[in-house]
């Protein structure tokens, strides 16, 4: 993979990505439902609340994202190939070139895979500097061409094509296959890391708000209210911090809610979270009294937090629990004489019962926009 200097008009790599595989590097919620099927995001929903772990549930969503991406990003190469022979060879240049233009994210995003880096070491490595990137791609090449060589040495050859069409094809080698690889990997990595917090954002939302509609409550915005019974709005913005949902029971009563998928490892944050909110929310012509649930993913054993949270008017709810939205119901009606029917369910019946529930929720209404 020797260091080439492009002369010609360049090709422009990332003209040569499917647009369907684009989609899937950025876009909104109800983009991402589209993608994946409103059928699928509800299934998600159910298992989280049935006690299982959002990301068991969301894994095959990722290793689809994934594929999806892998495959394309070999269409990208054959694609390229046909345009020239030594495209694969030619990538590394042809990628600071483009690079040093204004991209949109997920074009910065192909570009620096073909370099073998993600956005963290685009930042560690580089120190975000662009003038740095032809110095490293040249090291990079130099690398590259190193280890084709010894996987000739040590491998022999490799050798054999893979096409599309008759059009798009490429003889495969190992400077080909390795850049392929290199480019794939850092790929994945980009993946897995963007993942974890954007679909932890996403289905804390839709978690929360499926939450509240199976147990009575009605979607409203906060400056729309005719009747402030039994209505919740979410991310409502407070004048000090945020809480993920709003809730008014009844006149003169409401709770507030927050969302996290948080392990063991952050007990500090579940306090904080506890603690951040006024007892007291000014709505309309009076003032009404909040309580405070605060749902995670779960606590440490013997975890001294329940009781702390009790002791400051909060509770917690632990996602990790089988069937704890009927603990969420339990403590709507301590806090507010609120009553579900949860409460009196034979627990034989509620997965049953939230199956039926899930499927009745408005998705599209708890996506953000």
């Amino acid at each position: 993979m020797p260091a080439r200097k492009v002369t010609r008009p360049a090709i422009r790599i990332t003209s040569l990505m499917p647009d369907t595989a684009k989609s899937l590097l950025t876009g909104s919620g109800a983009a991402f439902a589209q993608q994946v099927g409103v059928d699928v995001i509800r299934g998600v929903i159910y298992d989280v609340l049935c006690g299982r772990n959002l990301r068991d549930s969301t894994e095959m969503l990722t290793r689809r994202r994934l594929a999806t991406l892998n495959a394309a990003t070999l269409v990208l190469f054959l694609r390229g190939q046909a345009l020239s022979p030594t495209f694969a060879q030619d990538l590394p240049a042809l990628a600071v070139q483009e690079l040093a233009g204004r991209l949109r994210k997920e074009d910065r995003w192909l570009l620096q895979w073909i370099l073998g880096l993600t956005d963290k070491a685009f930042q560690n490595v580089l120190r975000d500097k662009p003038n740095a990137l032809e110095a490293y791609k040249e090291q990079y090449v130099h690398v590259c061409q190193e280890v084709v060589e010894l996987c000739a040495q040590q491998y022999g050859p490799l050798r054999g094509e893979i096409a599309l069409s008759a059009q798009e094809k490429a003889n495969l080698n190992w400077a080909f296959v390795l850049q392929l690889l290199q480019t794939v990997g850092a790929q994945t990595l980009t993946i897995r890391g963007s993942e974890k917090s954007t679909y932890g954002k996403l289905f804390e939302r839709l978690i929360l708000g499926s939450l509240l509609y199976i147990l009575g409550f009605q979607q409203v915005s906060p400056d729309k209210i005719e009747k402030p019974t039994r209505v919740f709005w979410l991310s409502s913005h407070e004048a000090k911090r945020e809480s993920d949902a709003t809730v008014l029971v009844k006149a003169g009563k409401g709770v507030r809610f927050d969302i996290g998928f948080i392990g063991p490892g952050n007990p500090e944050i579940s306090l904080d979270k506890v603690s951040r909110f006024e007892r007291y929310l000014d709505f309309g012509r009076g003032k009404w009294y909040m309580a405070t649930i605060i749902i995670v993913d779960r606590l440490r054993e013997n975890s001294r937090i329940e009781k702390l949270a009790r002791d400051i008017g909060g509770h917690i709810v632990q996602m990790s629990m089988s069937y704890w939205p009927r603990e969420v119901a339990r403590i709507l009606n301590e806090t507010t004489g609120y009553k579900h029917e949860l409460l009196s369910l034979p627990e034989g019946e509620i997965a049953e019962y939230l199956r039926r529930k899930v499927a009745e929720v408005p998705i599209e209404r708890l996506l953000p926009e």
